[in-house]
C-alpha cells in the first residue's frame, strides 16, 4: 500500500462520471480502464463525486463503483469526494467505508459532506432545513463509530442505543478524512480536525482558503504525523497544439456544463454564481487548463504555487471527451509534472 506524504506536490484524479453519451455499462468499463492506467502511472488517489437523479453523476453510489476500482488496481487510493452524509444513515455509511477499506487493503480516502444541491436530497424526502443538523449529527456518529466498540447516540435525526460495531476499517484509527470547501471557516475546521481539503476556483481565491488552513496550524495535524493535503481541482485537456486542445475541450466542457445544470434548469433554480457560463469563462477562471504539454505544465505549476496547494486533483475525463484524450492527459501529467517533482 502506497501512502505518501504531501510535503511535495502530489497528484490525484477527480471524477464526476457525468454522462458522456455512451451506454452506461460502456462508460463504466472505460472508466475502469482509465483508473487501471492511472494506477500504473502512479497517481495517488481516485476521488469520485456523489450525485443523484442527474446526468451530472452516473455513480450515485460511489462506494459501489470504487469497490470495482479497488479490485482492478493495486496502489491507487480510492474514496468518495464527497459521500453525502446528509443522505446516508451514518451507521450504514460507517459499514460501507469499513467494507471498502478492507476490500482495498487500506486504500480509502474518506470524503464527507452535506451536498451542494438540496433538490437531490429532496427526492429522498430530506428537506433543505434539515440538512445542516442532519449532517452534523451524522458526522459526529461516523467519527465516533471509527473508534469501535459499541455506539450510543441520541439526537434529533438519529438515535442509536448500544449498537455493536462488528466491522472496523483496515486503517487505524480511521481512513484519512476529506472535505470539499470554498470557505476559509471550513478550512479552519478541517485544519483543527486533521482533515484534507479539496478546493476549486481561481488560484488567488484558493490561496485565501489554504492560508486559513495554515493559520490554524493544520500542516501539523495530519494522520501518522504527515501534513495533510491541500487540494486544487482542475479540468485538464492536452492536445498536439493549442487549437487542437481547445477543439477537444470546448465541446466536452459544454456537455459537462449541460449535465451540471440539468437539475437547476428542471427545478428553475439559479445556477451557482461561481459556475463559468461558457468554456471561455472556464479558461478565464482557471477551472479548465487546456493546451500543449508544455503550456499545461507551466500553467498548472504556476497555479499550484499561487494557490498554496500541494495536491492537484486532475479531472481528465468529463463531458464527452474520448477515452484516448483522457488517457493522454493522464500520461502528460505523469511525464510533465509528476516525474519533475519526484
Amino acid at each position: 500500500m502506497r501512502k505518501a506524504s504531501p510535503s511535495k506536490l502530489m497528484f490525484g484524479i477527480f471524477d464526476h462520471l457525468d454522462e458522456n453519451g455512451s451506454a452506461i455499462a460502456q462508460q463504466y468499463a472505460d472508466r475502469l480502464r482509465l483508473t487501471e492506467a492511472c494506477d500504473g502511472l502512479g497517481f495517488y488517489a481516485y476521488h469520485l463525486a456523489e450525485h443523484h437523479c442527474s446526468p451530472h453523476g452516473r455513480a450515485p453510489s460511489p462506494n459501489l463503483f470504487l469497490s470495482s476500482v479497488a479490485q482492478r488496481t493495486r496502489q491507487i487510493r480510492v474514496g468518495p469526494l464527497v459521500m453525502l452524509l446528509s443522505l446516508h444513515h451514518p451507521l450504514r455509511a460507517f459499514e460501507e467505508i469499513c467494507m471498502l477499506d478492507q476490500l482495498s487493503g487500506g486504500r480509502v480516502e474518506m470524503g464527507i459532506g452535506r451536498g451542494s444541491l438540496p433538490t437531490e436530497l429532496s427526492y429522498f424526502g430530506i428537506g433543505a432545513d434539515a440538512v445542516p443538523e442532519r449532517y452534523l449529527e451524522a458526522s459526529k456518529i461516523l467519527t465516533e463509530a471509527m473508534r469501535g466498540g459499541t455506539l450510543c447516540y441520541q439526537g434529533h435525526h438519529f438515535q442509536l442505543d448500544n449498537v455493536p460495531l462488528t466491522l472496523r476499517p483496515h486503517q487505524r484509527p480511521h481512513p484519512p478524512i476529506w472535505i470539499a470547501t470554498n470557505r476559509p471557516e471550513s478550512a479552519r475546521w478541517a485544519a483543527s480536525n486533521g482533515a484534507n481539503i479539496a478546493c476549486v476556483g481561481p488560484a488567488s481565491f484558493v490561496r485565501k482558503i489554504t492560508e486559513a488552513y495554515r493559520a490554524e496550524g493544520g500542516l501539523n495535524t495530519g494522520m501518522d504525523g504527515q501534513p495533510p493535503f491541500l487540494g486544487l481541482l482542475r479540468m485538464i485537456v492536452v492536445g498536439q497544439s493549442e487549437n487542437h486542445a481547445y477543439s477537444l475541450a470546448a465541446p466536452a466542457f459544454e456537455r459537462w456544463l449541460e449535465n451540471f445544470k440539468f437539475l437547476y434548469h428542471r427545478n428553475a433554480i439559479p445556477v451557482p454564481p461561481n459556475l463559468p457560463p461558457t468554456f471561455e469563462a472556464a479558461i478565464e477562471s482557471e477551472l479548465c487548463v487546456v493546451g500543449t504539454a508544455a503550456s499545461v505544465r507551466q500553467a498548472l505549476f504556476d497555479q499550484l504555487e499561487e494557490a498554496g496547494a500541494n495536491y492537484l486533483l486532475c479531472q481528465v475525463a468529463f463531458g464527452d471527451l474520448p477515452f484516448d484524450i483522457s488517457l493522454l492527459a493522464a500520461m502528460t501529467i505523469k511525464s510533465e509534472l509528476m516525474d519533475r517533482t519526484a
